[in-house]
């Protein structure tokens, strides 16, 4: 395990660094998840590419920091854990409150970033309304109260019927996260907007939606498509808010196609 002092916080990474001439792809993980969401992909990818995971302030292994954050607060401890390591001209893959970031990343430091794959995410995601219930609900009565509805929208029917001992995890995941890393950002979620931001990025990005996710819907995915100049659009079937654990090769495929196209 590796961890770093970034901004303050002990941030929890893993870097599989296959030297300089490879393609680097850094993974930025949705809220109340952890960087094991990716293994499968990343047991493929790192064949061939470098790949940085981490675990944001306020989960997995990384320390708490101070709750509740901004979105701000990711996007500096994404671009500091990168020049901690003393890397750049990266591929960025964003799930869902990861997209935002990574989309703040480029905002705030284009040099960082080659092209962006933002999954199940959007310029905006939710209103203030919601993420204000979700988190008196958490407040009330912890994650547990919530796990529910997330995994409904997190996964497709078919993966409850068919993966329960998957599901069993994925929960436990959820339920573990530090409640105040869970309220901080989700707070975080609430107040970002990257909408005005949004026709200034002007890198390749592919833009994936999972076509049964109950979380952030292939129509608000899709908007957020039409709003990059030349960035695709693509939906992956059979798979809810996290295809990544749900259709893996899908994920794989689209970030392969990519680089290629680099």
């Amino acid at each position: 395990m590796n961890f770093a002092n970034i901004n303050g916080v002990s941030i929890h990474y893993s870097y599989l660094n296959k030297g300089s001439d490879k393609p680097l792809i850094v993974f930025s993980n949705s809220l109340a998840t952890d960087f094991r969401i990716w293994q499968s992909c990343v047991d493929d990818l790192v064949k061939d590419y470098s790949i940085l995971l981490y675990d944001k302030r306020g989960h997995g292994l990384s320390g708490l920091g101070n709750s509740p954050y901004i979105i701000d607060d990711h996007i500096n401890d994404l671009t500091a854990l990168m020049d901690h390591l003393e890397v750049s001209n990266a591929i960025l893959v964003g799930l869902s409150v990861g997209g935002l970031i990574v989309q703040g990343v480029y905002h705030a430091r284009p040099d960082l970033v080659q092209a962006l794959i933002l999954c199940d995410t959007a310029a905006k995601i939710g209103n203030q309304d919601m993420w204000n219930d979700r988190i008196a609900i958490a407040r009330e009565g912890g994650l547990e109260a919530l796990v529910e509805g997330n995994m409904q929208r997190w996964f497709s029917p078919n993966f409850h019927k068919n993966q329960q001992v998957d599901l069993r995890g994925y929960e436990a995941m959820f339920t573990r996260t530090p409640l105040e890393g869970y309220i901080g950002t989700g707070m975080a979620i609430r107040d970002a907007d990257f909408t005005d931001k949004a026709p200034s990025i002007l890198i390749p990005t592919t833009c994936v939606v999972g076509e049964q996710d109950g979380a952030t819907t292939p129509e608000l995915v899709g908007a957020t498509a039409k709003m990059i100049p030349g960035a695709k659009f693509e939906i992956i079937k059979s798979a809810g808010h996290i295809p990544c654990a749900e259709q893996p090769n899908e994920v794989i495929r689209i970030i392969r196609e990519m680089i290629s196209s680099l």
